[in-house]
Order: C-alpha cells, then structure tokens, then sequence
C-alpha cells in the first residue's frame, strides 16, 4: 500500500471507526433495550443471553477467517461486503417478529460484523507504520469504545422509550451507508503479498468450539449438567482437534506459533477476561436498573453514564501511555481498577447505595477504558506486518470470546440463583457469585499484565520475530 499524506491517514481512521462506532454502539444499545424486549417477545433470561451470545459467537467464530480472507483476497474489499451485510443484517432485527427470528438475524448482523473489526484494525496498522502514531490511532479507536458506552444508553433508551425496542438497529442504517461510500471513495486497498489459503477444517473445528461451549454454559441451569455434558465433550474434541491439526498446516487459521510470544498470550488472556467482565457487568447492571430499581430505558441509561464518560476519557489517555511508556502502566492501572470495581459489588453490594453504584461504575470505567490500547497495540506489535490482519483477528476474537463466556457464565450464574422468585426479591444476594468472577476477571488483568510486559515477556517477541525457516520447511512438508 503507498505511503498516505498525515491527513489521509487519519481520515481512514475516521472511516474504520465508523465500523468500530456501529458495532460496538449496537451492543451497549441492546442492553438497555433488553428489559423491553424481555417483556414484549416474553424472553427467559437464557433467551436475553441468546440475542446478545448469538452476536458475539458468530463474531468470535469468523473472525480470524474473515482477517485471514482479507489479507488474501483485499482488506478494502472485505471491509465493504462486511457494512453491507451488517447494515443488512440491521434492516431485518428491527421487523423480527419474535424471539427466535431476532436471533437468527442478530447471527447474520454478526457475519458481517466479523469483516468490520478485525479488517479495520488490519488497515490501521498497514496505515501507521510509525509505531508511536500507531498507538495514538489505536488509542482513538479504543476511544470509540468508549464513546459507543456513552452514547449507546441514553441513545438507547431514548429510542426505546420514545419509539421502542425496534428503534434501536435504525441507528446502523445512516452510519453504515455512509461509511460504506466513504470507504469506496477514500480507503486505499491493500493486501498480504502472499495469500494465505483457507482452512475449513480449522473454521469447523473453531465454530464446534465456541458453539458447543457456549451452549453449555447458557443452558445448564434450565437443561441440568446431563443435558448438556454432550456438547462439553464436543467442546472438548474440538479443542483436542485444533491443538494437533492447526500446527500440521503451513498456512493455519490459528497462527499457534504467534502464542511463544508472551506479550500475545498475555494479551489474549486479559483481552478474554477484561472483555469477559464487560460482558457480565453490562448484563448485570442493565437488569438490576430495570427490573429490580423499576428504572425506565433512559434512565437506566443515564445511570450507564458514570462507567461510560471515564472510559471514553482514558481510553486515548492509555493510548498515550502505550506509545511513549510500553503497555505495563496501562494494564496496571486497569487491572487494579476493575478489581476494586468488583469487590465492591461482590463484597459490599454496591448497587444498594446511589454513592457506592457511582464510585463501582467510575472505576469499572476507569479500568476498562486503560485495558483495550495494550491489547491491541500489544497482539500487533511484533508480528510480520504480512500477517496483521490474522494477528489483530485472534485479538478481536479473544475480545469476543471474553464477551461470550462474561454473558454465558453471568447469566447463567445469575438464572441459577434467582429461580422461581422474582428479581426485586432475590436479585442481589444471586448476583454475588457473578460480581466475584467479575473480581476474578480484573485481578487477572492485574496479575497477567505485569507478567507479560517485562523483559522476560519482551525477549520471547524478539524470539519470534525472527522467521523460523526450519519450522517452516517441516510445515510445508507436513
């Protein structure tokens, strides 16, 4: 791709973020929305899970095939088909006319979300080749993470009290459309030098993974164990599966060897678990505000405001950080942040009081906003440019995944403690176990981030970006 002007640069930013603003504005908006579809489609709490998990399991489960097409085929070219079938995808969630329908249509929004993301990402890193303005563009795109917290619930639930549920995958139409004319007019296309041929086998075996898992986790307090140990076992061969086939290949879809790298493993991790503690906080929090506080969709929202304003003002700070300082500060802060967050809804209940639901909706923000630079900026860096789009999908993915297990295993937890009574009654004493996995979750952002920025973790990213011909030739030869 030829050297873009500093303006045109930061004009393709501009443009990907659209993609990052729709996607991640679409998440925060459902959640508000969830208590109101709850009522009208008469959705269980496992069905709330399903219009959120459907999204992000099929997001989790293409990802890396949708990073590596792009590489192969063009970044460009990926990054359009995937704003029409997501603004598509849009169109038919707003007439689903009930439960099941929705879902299926969240699945098809997901297929194009899954060529958004990761492609974005891939043509931001091919753009800032400088690797300190790379970290400033990634601290702006985190930043629309954290505009996206802020915007999703009072957009939300103006939409949803004014017009209703439907209302809120209008929003995708107009920004969709519009990035997708400005993408064609102004993103330069651009590509690996060689494409890295298709894996179906590996794309079989990531989906029976994620979905077997997935379904397990959600439907095991309504099921029981019995029920769905099945679906475990096939989780469990799947992963058995990946693990001897992906390094046989010598083009994978997993990459495996990018995993000797300490700094990518550790941000695979945090990224799980801090996206995994969003996840769950998002699905607790929407819940409590309506359905125990009696909270209507805009004012739910506004409460969203004290997690959603920090995170959209540190997210850039942390980009910052990242470039001129490494990740280590970023990810401590982080990390220590969202666990005092969660100890204090797990050991304090938190959301009983007006104060201490603002100090844990502060720090939750806080900390959230501080982790999402070092991850990306962190799975890229070190990696032959070559494979950036494979490299910032497995990242994406992990962001995902982390979503995914923080719904499943929270409302999961959730469903089993409130049983038969209604939520005012029982709400908070059965979401304590959900708050101290939650804890769980920011102690290992703490703990993993500091392991994986030293220069222990540093010398094992230097190991791997040095081509291992001797591997390699074995691989082919596999």
């Amino acid at each position: 791709m030829p050297e873009l002007s500093r303006r045109r640069r930061f004009l393709v930013l501009a443009i990907c973020c659209m993609s990052l603003l729709i996607v991640s504005l679409d998440n925060t908006i459902l959640n508000v929305a969830l208590p109101s579809m709850q009522h009208e489609l008469d959705a269980t709490t496992s069905g709330l899970q399903w219009t959120i998990d459907a999204y992000t399991l099929v997001l989790a489960s293409l990802l890396m095939l949708a990073g590596s097409t792009a590489d192969r085929i063009g970044r460009k070219r990926v990054f359009m088909a995937g704003l029409v079938i997501f603004t598509i995808g849009s169109a038919l969630c707003s007439v689903a006319p009930d439960l099941d329908t929705l879902i299926v249509f969240r699945m098809v929004q997901a297929v194009g979300g899954s060529m958004l993301n990761p492609v974005a990402m891939s043509i931001i890193t091919n753009t800032f080749t400088d690797p300190g303005e790379r970290a400033r563009a990634i601290g702006v795109w985190g930043a629309v993470v954290g505009l996206s917290m802020a915007a999703g619930p009072l957009v939300g639930g103006l939409l949803v009290d004014s017009v209703g549920w439907r209302s809120i995958f209008w929003v995708n139409l107009p920004v969709g459309l519009a990035a997708l004319l400005l993408t064609l007019r102004y993103v330069p296309e651009s590509r690996a030098p060689k494409g890295r041929r298709p894996d179906p086998v590996g794309q079989v075996l990531v989906i029976a993974l994620f979905g077997s898992l997935t379904y397990a986790i959600i439907e095991a307090p309504e099921s029981g164990v019995a029920r769905v140990l099945p679906f475990v076992a096939v989780a469990v061969v799947a992963l058995a599966g990946l693990l001897r086939y992906e390094p046989r290949r010598a083009e994978p879809l997993i990459e495996l060897r990018f995993f000797r790298s300490a700094p990518f493993s550790g941000a695979t991790v945090i990224a799980i678990s801090a996206f995994a503690a969003l996840g769950g906080f998002l699905f607790l929090s929407t819940l409590y505000l309506q359905n125990v506080r009696g909270l209507d969709a805009l004012h739910a929202g506004l409460w969203m405001l004290p997690m959603a304003v920090p995170m959209f003002l540190t997210a850039p700070v942390s980009g910052r950080l990242v470039g001129s300082r490494g990740p280590r500060l970023s990810l401590l802060v982080a990390g220590a942040a969202m666990t005092v967050s969660g100890v204090m809804f797990a050991a304090f209940d938190a959301e009983t009081s007006d104060v201490t639901l603002f100090l844990g909706y502060v720090l939750f923000g806080i900390g959230f906003g501080f982790v999402n630079a070092p991850i990306t900026n962190t799975a890229v860096s070190g990696m032959p440019r070559t494979q950036a789009g494979v490299a910032a999908a497995v990242a994406s993915t992990s962001r995902q995944l982390g979503q995914t297990l923080g719904v499943a295993v929270i409302g999961s937890v959730l469903a089993a403690g409130v049983g038969t009574s209604t939520y005012a009654e029982s709400f908070v004493p059965a979401a304590g176990p959900g708050w101290w996995i939650l804890t769980g979750c920011g102690f290992a952002v703490l703990v993993i981030g500091y392991i994986s920025s030293g220069p222990w973790a540093r010398a094992t990213a230097d190991r791997l970006s040095t081509p291992d011909t001797t591997e390699t030739r074995t691989r082919v030869s596999a």
